[in-house]
Protein backbone atom coordinates (compact mmCIF):
# COMPACT_ATOMS: atom_id res chain seq x y z
CA UNK A 1 0.00 0.00 0.00
CA UNK A 2 0.75 3.95 -0.70
CA UNK A 3 0.61 5.92 2.81
CA UNK A 4 0.41 9.88 2.48
CA UNK A 5 1.32 11.70 5.45
CA UNK A 6 1.24 15.58 3.72
CA UNK A 7 -1.01 17.04 0.85
CA UNK A 8 -1.05 20.45 -0.07
CA UNK A 9 -2.66 23.46 1.70
CA UNK A 10 -4.97 24.42 -1.34
CA UNK A 11 -7.09 21.15 -0.87
CA UNK A 12 -8.12 18.14 1.81
CA UNK A 13 -8.12 14.42 2.84
CA UNK A 14 -12.33 14.49 1.27
CA UNK A 15 -11.15 15.79 -1.45
CA UNK A 16 -8.45 13.66 -2.32
CA UNK A 17 -9.49 10.90 -1.40
CA UNK A 18 -13.23 11.38 -3.38
CA UNK A 19 -11.14 12.20 -6.64
CA UNK A 20 -8.99 8.68 -5.94
CA UNK A 21 -12.38 7.19 -5.08
CA UNK A 22 -13.34 8.40 -8.94
CA UNK A 23 -10.87 7.27 -10.12
CA UNK A 24 -11.27 3.58 -9.61
CA UNK A 25 -14.79 3.38 -10.24
CA UNK A 26 -14.12 4.65 -13.86
CA UNK A 27 -11.17 2.20 -14.20
CA UNK A 28 -8.87 4.65 -15.10
CA UNK A 29 -6.13 3.05 -12.79
CA UNK A 30 -6.85 -1.00 -12.18
CA UNK A 31 -3.19 -0.92 -10.08
CA UNK A 32 -5.49 0.53 -7.22
CA UNK A 33 -8.07 -1.33 -4.97
CA UNK A 34 -8.94 0.56 -1.97
CA UNK A 35 -8.27 4.06 -0.53
CA UNK A 36 -9.46 5.23 2.86
CA UNK A 37 -8.48 7.97 5.34
CA UNK A 38 -6.93 6.72 8.53
CA UNK A 39 -5.97 10.16 9.86
CA UNK A 40 -5.90 10.16 13.63
CA UNK A 41 -4.20 11.46 16.75
CA UNK A 42 -0.57 11.00 15.22
CA UNK A 43 -1.64 12.89 12.39
CA UNK A 44 -2.76 13.05 8.53
CA UNK A 45 -3.17 9.78 6.66
CA UNK A 46 -4.38 8.24 3.71
CA UNK A 47 -3.87 4.80 2.54
CA UNK A 48 -4.05 2.87 -1.08
CA UNK A 49 -4.14 0.17 -1.48
CA UNK A 50 -2.60 -1.16 -4.90
CA UNK A 51 -2.17 -4.65 -6.38
CA UNK A 52 0.94 -7.08 -5.87
CA UNK A 53 3.77 -6.18 -8.19
CA UNK A 54 2.19 -2.88 -9.38
CA UNK A 55 5.05 0.39 -9.67
CA UNK A 56 4.23 2.83 -6.22
CA UNK A 57 6.41 5.68 -8.34
CA UNK A 58 4.60 4.69 -11.34
CA UNK A 59 0.93 4.91 -9.73
CA UNK A 60 1.97 8.43 -7.40
CA UNK A 61 2.84 9.88 -10.70
CA UNK A 62 -0.96 9.10 -12.19
CA UNK A 63 -2.20 11.11 -8.90
CA UNK A 64 -0.08 13.43 -9.28
CA UNK A 65 -1.63 14.33 -12.42
CA UNK A 66 -5.24 13.32 -11.78
CA UNK A 67 -6.03 14.58 -8.62
CA UNK A 68 -5.04 17.28 -6.23
CA UNK A 69 -2.20 15.85 -4.20
CA UNK A 70 -0.65 18.08 -6.81
CA UNK A 71 -0.64 21.32 -6.80
CA UNK A 72 0.33 24.03 -8.83
CA UNK A 73 -0.29 28.35 -7.57
CA UNK A 74 1.28 31.73 -9.16
CA UNK A 75 2.99 34.16 -7.68
CA UNK A 76 2.72 37.87 -8.51
CA UNK A 77 5.38 39.91 -7.57
CA UNK A 78 4.21 43.17 -7.69
CA UNK A 79 7.70 45.34 -6.38
CA UNK A 80 9.61 49.14 -6.21
CA UNK A 81 11.99 49.21 -8.12
CA UNK A 82 13.38 53.37 -8.18
CA UNK A 83 10.15 54.28 -6.87
CA UNK A 84 8.42 52.87 -9.56
CA UNK A 85 5.94 49.20 -9.48
CA UNK A 86 7.61 46.53 -11.30
CA UNK A 87 6.28 42.88 -11.95
CA UNK A 88 8.97 40.35 -11.88
CA UNK A 89 10.23 36.55 -12.08
CA UNK A 90 12.74 34.97 -8.82
CA UNK A 91 15.83 35.56 -11.04
CA UNK A 92 14.66 39.32 -11.51
CA UNK A 93 14.28 39.85 -7.91
CA UNK A 94 17.36 37.68 -7.24
CA UNK A 95 19.32 40.12 -9.88
CA UNK A 96 17.85 43.48 -8.14
CA UNK A 97 18.65 42.46 -4.74
CA UNK A 98 22.14 41.63 -5.20
CA UNK A 99 22.52 45.23 -7.23
CA UNK A 100 20.67 46.52 -4.06
CA UNK A 101 23.38 44.89 -1.43
CA UNK A 102 26.25 45.93 -3.89
CA UNK A 103 25.45 49.53 -3.38
CA UNK A 104 24.81 49.43 0.12
CA UNK A 105 28.04 47.96 0.64
CA UNK A 106 29.86 50.11 -1.63
CA UNK A 107 28.39 53.52 0.09
CA UNK A 108 29.10 52.12 3.23
CA UNK A 109 32.57 51.45 2.35
CA UNK A 110 32.96 55.14 1.15
CA UNK A 111 31.63 56.25 4.33
CA UNK A 112 34.16 54.39 6.33
CA UNK A 113 36.65 55.57 3.77
CA UNK A 114 35.75 59.21 4.53
CA UNK A 115 35.84 58.94 8.55
CA UNK A 116 38.84 56.62 8.08
CA UNK A 117 40.77 59.37 5.94
CA UNK A 118 39.25 62.38 8.36
CA UNK A 119 41.32 60.32 11.54
CA UNK A 120 44.47 59.91 9.50
CA UNK A 121 44.56 63.69 8.25
CA UNK A 122 44.07 64.64 12.03
CA UNK A 123 47.35 62.10 13.36
CA UNK A 124 49.01 63.20 10.47
CA UNK A 125 49.17 66.64 11.63
CA UNK A 126 49.48 65.31 15.13
CA UNK A 127 52.56 63.44 13.92
CA UNK A 128 54.54 66.71 13.04
CA UNK A 129 53.89 68.30 16.63
CA UNK A 130 55.91 64.92 17.78
CA UNK A 131 58.97 66.50 15.59
CA UNK A 132 59.11 68.89 18.32
CA UNK A 133 56.64 69.73 21.37
CA UNK A 134 58.67 72.44 22.87
CA UNK A 135 58.09 74.17 19.65
CA UNK A 136 54.52 73.73 20.16
CA UNK A 137 54.58 74.76 23.84
CA UNK A 138 56.21 78.13 22.76
CA UNK A 139 53.66 79.18 20.15
CA UNK A 140 50.98 78.61 22.37
CA UNK A 141 52.18 80.03 24.93
CA UNK A 142 53.88 83.11 23.45
CA UNK A 143 50.48 83.88 21.64
CA UNK A 144 48.81 87.04 22.71
CA UNK A 145 45.27 86.52 21.56
CA UNK A 146 43.33 82.95 21.82
CA UNK A 147 42.29 83.64 18.01
CA UNK A 148 45.92 83.37 17.05
CA UNK A 149 46.84 80.27 18.33
CA UNK A 150 45.44 78.31 15.18
CA UNK A 151 47.04 80.59 12.73
CA UNK A 152 50.38 80.57 14.38
CA UNK A 153 50.55 76.78 14.74
CA UNK A 154 49.71 76.31 10.95
CA UNK A 155 52.38 78.68 10.36
CA UNK A 156 54.82 76.96 12.60
CA UNK A 157 54.44 73.27 11.35
CA UNK A 158 53.11 73.47 7.66
CA UNK A 159 49.15 72.66 8.40
CA UNK A 160 46.08 73.08 7.89
CA UNK A 161 43.31 74.63 9.65
CA UNK A 162 41.63 71.52 10.48
CA UNK A 163 44.79 69.82 12.20
CA UNK A 164 46.00 73.11 14.01
CA UNK A 165 42.53 72.79 15.58
CA UNK A 166 42.36 69.35 16.86
CA UNK A 167 46.24 70.22 18.08
CA UNK A 168 44.86 73.25 20.00
CA UNK A 169 42.28 71.66 21.36
CA UNK A 170 44.52 69.00 23.09
CA UNK A 171 44.84 69.10 26.58
CA UNK A 172 47.85 70.67 28.10
CA UNK A 173 48.49 67.04 30.06
CA UNK A 174 48.51 65.68 26.80
CA UNK A 175 51.03 67.18 24.93
CA UNK A 176 53.94 64.91 25.69
CA UNK A 177 55.61 62.23 24.11
CA UNK A 178 54.06 59.30 25.05
CA UNK A 179 50.31 60.25 24.27
CA UNK A 180 51.29 61.69 20.75
CA UNK A 181 53.01 58.31 19.95
CA UNK A 182 49.91 56.35 21.18
CA UNK A 183 47.95 58.45 18.71
CA UNK A 184 50.07 58.52 15.43
CA UNK A 185 50.61 54.93 16.03
CA UNK A 186 47.51 54.12 13.60
CA UNK A 187 48.50 55.98 10.95
CA UNK A 188 49.76 52.72 8.88
CA UNK A 189 47.04 50.36 10.16
CA UNK A 190 45.03 53.16 8.74
CA UNK A 191 46.53 53.71 5.48
CA UNK A 192 46.00 50.24 4.96
CA UNK A 193 42.45 49.84 5.78
CA UNK A 194 41.87 52.85 3.54
CA UNK A 195 43.85 51.38 0.70
CA UNK A 196 41.29 47.69 1.23
CA UNK A 197 38.01 49.58 1.69
CA UNK A 198 38.77 52.04 -2.06
CA UNK A 199 39.57 48.13 -3.62
CA UNK A 200 36.38 47.03 -2.23
CA UNK A 201 34.52 50.16 -3.92
CA UNK A 202 36.38 49.92 -7.04
CA UNK A 203 35.77 45.80 -7.84
CA UNK A 204 32.28 44.09 -7.68
CA UNK A 205 34.17 40.47 -7.07
CA UNK A 206 35.36 41.63 -3.82
CA UNK A 207 31.83 43.21 -3.27
CA UNK A 208 30.07 39.79 -3.84
CA UNK A 209 32.42 37.98 -1.40
CA UNK A 210 31.28 40.00 1.12
CA UNK A 211 27.75 39.48 0.26
CA UNK A 212 28.57 35.49 0.34
CA UNK A 213 30.20 35.96 3.48
CA UNK A 214 27.54 38.10 5.05
CA UNK A 215 24.88 35.46 3.71
CA UNK A 216 27.20 32.46 5.56
CA UNK A 217 26.64 34.45 8.65
CA UNK A 218 23.42 34.77 8.55
CA UNK A 219 22.80 30.82 7.83
CA UNK A 220 25.21 29.74 10.64
CA UNK A 221 23.24 32.00 13.14
CA UNK A 222 19.67 31.49 11.83
CA UNK A 223 19.49 28.71 9.48
CA UNK A 224 17.19 25.51 9.35
CA UNK A 225 16.78 21.98 7.88
CA UNK A 226 14.37 22.88 4.90
CA UNK A 227 10.75 21.63 5.10
CA UNK A 228 10.39 21.15 1.44
CA UNK A 229 12.56 20.22 -1.57
CA UNK A 230 13.91 22.33 -4.24
CA UNK A 231 14.54 20.85 -7.80
CA UNK A 232 15.29 21.58 -11.42
CA UNK A 233 12.41 21.82 -13.84
CA UNK A 234 14.76 19.36 -15.77
CA UNK A 235 14.05 16.55 -12.50
CA UNK A 236 9.99 16.65 -12.74
CA UNK A 237 9.17 13.51 -14.57
CA UNK A 238 6.08 14.38 -17.71
CA UNK A 239 3.15 12.53 -17.21
CA UNK A 240 2.19 11.93 -21.00
CA UNK A 241 -1.29 10.27 -21.70
CA UNK A 242 0.40 7.28 -22.62
CA UNK A 243 1.42 6.61 -18.98
CA UNK A 244 -2.17 6.09 -18.79
CA UNK A 245 -2.38 3.57 -21.18
CA UNK A 246 -2.39 0.29 -19.52
CA UNK A 247 -0.03 -2.28 -20.84
CA UNK A 248 -0.33 -6.13 -21.65
CA UNK A 249 0.65 -8.55 -23.86
CA UNK A 250 -2.24 -8.98 -26.74
CA UNK A 251 -2.08 -11.14 -29.71
CA UNK A 252 -3.70 -9.82 -33.01
CA UNK A 253 -5.14 -11.67 -35.84
CA UNK A 254 -5.90 -10.12 -39.28
CA UNK A 255 -8.69 -11.79 -41.75
CA UNK A 256 -8.74 -12.06 -45.23
CA UNK A 257 -12.19 -9.58 -44.98
CA UNK A 258 -10.49 -6.99 -43.36
CA UNK A 259 -10.78 -7.49 -39.56
CA UNK A 260 -8.65 -6.88 -36.99
CA UNK A 261 -9.06 -8.60 -33.37
CA UNK A 262 -7.28 -7.78 -30.73
CA UNK A 263 -7.36 -10.59 -27.96
CA UNK A 264 -5.38 -10.40 -24.51
CA UNK A 265 -3.58 -13.82 -23.97
CA UNK A 266 -5.07 -14.21 -20.77
CA UNK A 267 -8.42 -13.96 -22.53
CA UNK A 268 -6.76 -15.87 -25.46
CA UNK A 269 -5.59 -19.23 -22.75
CA UNK A 270 -9.35 -19.28 -21.94
CA UNK A 271 -10.84 -19.69 -25.34
CA UNK A 272 -9.20 -19.90 -28.46
CA UNK A 273 -11.82 -20.84 -31.10
CA UNK A 274 -12.41 -18.13 -33.28
CA UNK A 275 -15.46 -16.76 -34.76
CA UNK A 276 -15.20 -14.85 -38.21
CA UNK A 277 -18.03 -14.36 -41.23
CA UNK A 278 -18.24 -16.64 -43.78
CA UNK A 279 -15.48 -17.68 -46.27
CA UNK A 280 -13.51 -15.49 -43.84
CA UNK A 281 -9.78 -16.63 -43.19
CA UNK A 282 -6.95 -15.59 -40.94
CA UNK A 283 -3.81 -14.21 -43.18
CA UNK A 284 -1.79 -13.19 -40.34
CA UNK A 285 -1.15 -12.77 -36.48
CA UNK A 286 1.24 -11.16 -34.61
CA UNK A 287 2.26 -11.09 -30.69
CA UNK A 288 3.13 -7.55 -29.45
CA UNK A 289 1.60 -5.55 -26.45
CA UNK A 290 -0.91 -2.65 -26.07
CA UNK A 291 1.44 0.45 -26.18
CA UNK A 292 3.21 -0.67 -29.35
CA UNK A 293 2.03 0.70 -33.22
CA UNK A 294 0.38 -1.03 -35.66
CA UNK A 295 1.42 -0.13 -39.34
CA UNK A 296 -1.22 -1.74 -42.15
CA UNK A 297 -0.34 -1.79 -45.89
CA UNK A 298 -2.75 -1.71 -48.55
CA UNK A 299 -3.09 -2.57 -52.20
CA UNK A 300 -3.20 0.77 -52.90
CA UNK A 301 0.74 1.23 -51.78
CA UNK A 302 -0.46 3.57 -48.45
CA UNK A 303 0.47 2.31 -44.81
CA UNK A 304 -1.97 3.27 -42.13
CA UNK A 305 -0.45 3.97 -38.95
CA UNK A 306 -2.78 2.70 -35.92
CA UNK A 307 -1.78 2.68 -32.15
CA UNK A 308 -2.48 -0.88 -31.02
CA UNK A 309 -3.96 0.43 -27.01
CA UNK A 310 -7.10 2.22 -29.84
CA UNK A 311 -7.98 -0.94 -31.02
CA UNK A 312 -10.84 -1.81 -28.84
CA UNK A 313 -10.12 -5.35 -26.59
CA UNK A 314 -11.85 -8.46 -27.97
CA UNK A 315 -11.99 -11.64 -27.45
CA UNK A 316 -11.71 -14.65 -29.64
CA UNK A 317 -15.41 -15.31 -29.85
CA UNK A 318 -15.82 -11.63 -31.49
CA UNK A 319 -15.03 -10.54 -34.66
CA UNK A 320 -13.21 -7.75 -33.86
CA UNK A 321 -12.66 -4.30 -35.14
CA UNK A 322 -13.47 -3.76 -39.15
CA UNK A 323 -10.91 -1.70 -41.05
CA UNK A 324 -12.52 -0.27 -43.03
CA UNK A 325 -14.79 1.14 -40.28
CA UNK A 326 -11.55 2.20 -38.60
CA UNK A 327 -8.91 3.51 -41.59
CA UNK A 328 -11.84 4.61 -44.14
CA UNK A 329 -10.49 2.83 -46.97
CA UNK A 330 -11.12 3.07 -50.79
CA UNK A 331 -13.39 1.51 -52.84
CA UNK A 332 -11.60 -2.00 -53.41
CA UNK A 333 -8.90 -0.98 -51.00
CA UNK A 334 -7.84 -4.29 -48.93
CA UNK A 335 -5.19 -4.88 -46.58
CA UNK A 336 -2.45 -6.95 -47.40
CA UNK A 337 0.34 -7.03 -44.62
CA UNK A 338 0.17 -5.64 -41.12
CA UNK A 339 3.48 -5.15 -38.54
CA UNK A 340 3.84 -4.15 -34.72
CA UNK A 341 6.62 -2.12 -33.65
CA UNK A 342 7.17 0.37 -30.69
CA UNK A 343 11.01 0.86 -31.78
CA UNK A 344 11.03 1.12 -35.60
CA UNK A 345 13.88 -0.88 -35.97
CA UNK A 346 15.03 -3.74 -38.78
CA UNK A 347 13.80 -3.33 -42.17
CA UNK A 348 11.07 -4.16 -44.64
CA UNK A 349 11.62 -6.25 -48.14
CA UNK A 350 9.62 -5.87 -51.25
CA UNK A 351 9.14 -8.25 -53.26
CA UNK A 352 8.39 -7.11 -56.97
CA UNK A 353 6.69 -8.98 -60.22
CA UNK A 354 9.14 -7.41 -62.34
CA UNK A 355 11.93 -9.73 -60.19
CA UNK A 356 13.00 -6.44 -58.39
CA UNK A 357 13.37 -5.86 -54.71
CA UNK A 358 13.64 -3.23 -52.22
CA UNK A 359 14.91 -3.28 -48.55
CA UNK A 360 13.50 -0.32 -46.71
CA UNK A 361 14.38 0.99 -42.82
CA UNK A 362 11.10 0.48 -40.72
CA UNK A 363 12.69 3.93 -39.62
CA UNK A 364 11.21 5.66 -42.88
CA UNK A 365 7.76 5.02 -41.47
CA UNK A 366 8.42 7.10 -38.51
CA UNK A 367 6.93 10.40 -38.29
CA UNK A 368 7.29 13.19 -35.74
CA UNK A 369 3.61 14.45 -35.90
CA UNK A 370 0.83 12.18 -35.18
CA UNK A 371 0.01 11.03 -39.22
CA UNK A 372 -2.47 8.04 -39.49
CA UNK A 373 -1.60 7.84 -43.22
CA UNK A 374 1.21 7.61 -45.21
CA UNK A 375 1.38 7.74 -48.97
CA UNK A 376 3.74 6.00 -51.08
CA UNK A 377 4.69 3.15 -48.66
CA UNK A 378 6.24 1.28 -51.66
CA UNK A 379 7.10 0.90 -55.31
CA UNK A 380 4.34 1.76 -57.54
CA UNK A 381 5.71 0.67 -61.11
CA UNK A 382 4.72 -3.17 -60.74
CA UNK A 383 2.91 -5.78 -58.77
CA UNK A 384 3.80 -6.14 -55.43
CA UNK A 385 4.58 -10.36 -55.03
CA UNK A 386 5.68 -9.81 -51.09
CA UNK A 387 6.14 -7.98 -48.01
CA UNK A 388 8.58 -9.59 -45.15
CA UNK A 389 9.87 -7.92 -41.86
CA UNK A 390 13.55 -8.43 -41.93
CA UNK A 391 15.23 -8.54 -37.96
CA UNK A 392 18.36 -9.24 -39.27
CA UNK A 393 19.58 -10.26 -42.40
CA UNK A 394 18.31 -13.93 -44.11
CA UNK A 395 17.84 -16.21 -46.79
CA UNK A 396 14.98 -16.22 -49.08
CA UNK A 397 13.84 -18.43 -51.90
CA UNK A 398 12.34 -16.53 -55.57
CA UNK A 399 10.31 -18.71 -57.71
CA UNK A 400 10.10 -17.31 -61.25
CA UNK A 401 6.72 -18.00 -63.93
CA UNK A 402 8.67 -20.78 -65.70
CA UNK A 403 9.96 -22.57 -62.14
CA UNK A 404 13.08 -20.89 -61.77
CA UNK A 405 14.35 -20.99 -58.28
CA UNK A 406 16.85 -18.51 -56.56
CA UNK A 407 18.14 -18.48 -53.41
CA UNK A 408 19.57 -15.68 -51.87
CA UNK A 409 20.89 -13.53 -48.36
CA UNK A 410 19.15 -10.64 -48.15
CA UNK A 411 22.23 -8.81 -47.17
CA UNK A 412 23.14 -8.32 -50.96
CA UNK A 413 20.76 -5.98 -51.18
CA UNK A 414 21.27 -2.45 -49.89
CA UNK A 415 18.73 -0.45 -47.94
CA UNK A 416 17.02 2.36 -49.42
CA UNK A 417 15.99 5.36 -47.36
CA UNK A 418 13.19 6.23 -49.87
CA UNK A 419 9.97 4.01 -49.10
CA UNK A 420 8.96 3.90 -52.78
CA UNK A 421 12.47 2.88 -54.65
CA UNK A 422 11.86 0.36 -57.22
CA UNK A 423 14.80 -1.33 -55.46
CA UNK A 424 17.33 -3.61 -57.42
CA UNK A 425 17.57 -6.81 -59.74
CA UNK A 426 17.42 -10.00 -57.72
CA UNK A 427 15.86 -12.82 -60.04
CA UNK A 428 16.28 -11.69 -63.95
CA UNK A 429 13.87 -12.78 -66.52
CA UNK A 430 13.79 -14.80 -69.01
CA UNK A 431 11.40 -15.31 -71.72
CA UNK A 432 9.40 -13.05 -70.04
CA UNK A 433 9.44 -14.63 -66.83
CA UNK A 434 8.27 -12.98 -63.59
CA UNK A 435 8.41 -13.41 -60.17
CA UNK A 436 5.50 -15.83 -59.07
CA UNK A 437 6.10 -15.87 -55.39
CA UNK A 438 8.71 -15.54 -52.34
CA UNK A 439 9.34 -17.38 -48.93
CA UNK A 440 11.51 -17.76 -46.99
CA UNK A 441 14.49 -20.36 -47.09
CA UNK A 442 13.21 -22.81 -43.97
CA UNK A 443 9.67 -22.35 -45.39
CA UNK A 444 10.01 -23.57 -48.56
CA UNK A 445 10.93 -27.37 -48.36
CA UNK A 446 13.92 -27.36 -50.85
CA UNK A 447 16.46 -30.62 -50.59
CA UNK A 448 19.44 -29.33 -51.51
CA UNK A 449 19.17 -25.32 -51.24
CA UNK A 450 23.00 -24.78 -52.49
CA UNK A 451 21.99 -26.01 -55.64
CA UNK A 452 19.72 -22.56 -56.33
CA UNK A 453 21.95 -20.40 -54.20
CA UNK A 454 23.68 -17.11 -56.07
CA UNK A 455 24.62 -13.65 -56.04
CA UNK A 456 21.99 -11.22 -57.31
CA UNK A 457 20.75 -10.36 -60.09
CA UNK A 458 20.47 -14.20 -61.01
CA UNK A 459 18.18 -15.86 -63.53
CA UNK A 460 17.96 -19.10 -60.92
CA UNK A 461 18.07 -22.64 -61.68
CA UNK A 462 15.46 -24.74 -62.87
CA UNK A 463 13.30 -26.58 -59.75
CA UNK A 464 14.22 -30.06 -59.32
CA UNK A 465 11.55 -32.95 -59.95
CA UNK A 466 12.64 -34.00 -56.50
CA UNK A 467 11.82 -30.35 -55.17
CA UNK A 468 8.58 -29.76 -56.99
CA UNK A 469 6.23 -31.74 -54.95
CA UNK A 470 7.20 -30.50 -51.33
CA UNK A 471 7.36 -26.68 -52.78
CA UNK A 472 4.05 -26.91 -54.25
CA UNK A 473 3.13 -27.72 -51.01
CA UNK A 474 4.78 -24.97 -49.50
CA UNK A 475 3.35 -22.47 -52.01
CA UNK A 476 -0.45 -23.28 -51.49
Amino acid sequence: CIDVYEIPYTTSSEAIIEAVAGIIKAGKMREITDVRDETDLEGLKITIDIKKNSDPDEIMNKLYKLTPLQDSFGCNFNILIGQKPMVMGVLEILDHWIQFRMDCIRRKSEFDIKKKSETLHLLTGLSKILLDIDKALRIVRGTEQESQVVPNLMKGFTIDNIQAEYIAEIKLRNLNREYILKQTSDIDKLKKEIDELKDIVAHDARVLEIICSQLNEIIKKYGQDRKTEIIGEEFIEEISPDNFIEDYNVRLFLTDQGYVKKVSLISLRSSSDHKMRDDDVIIQEAETHNKAELLLFSNKHVVYKVKIHELSDSKASQLGDYLNNILDLEPEEEIIKMHTTDSYTGHFLFAYESGKMSKVPVSSYATKTNRKKLSNAYYAGSPLVGIFFLEDNMEFVAFSSIDKVLVFNTFQINPKATRDSQGVWVLKSKKGSSLRKILPLNEANLKDPDYYRANVPAIGCYLKEDDKEDVQISLL
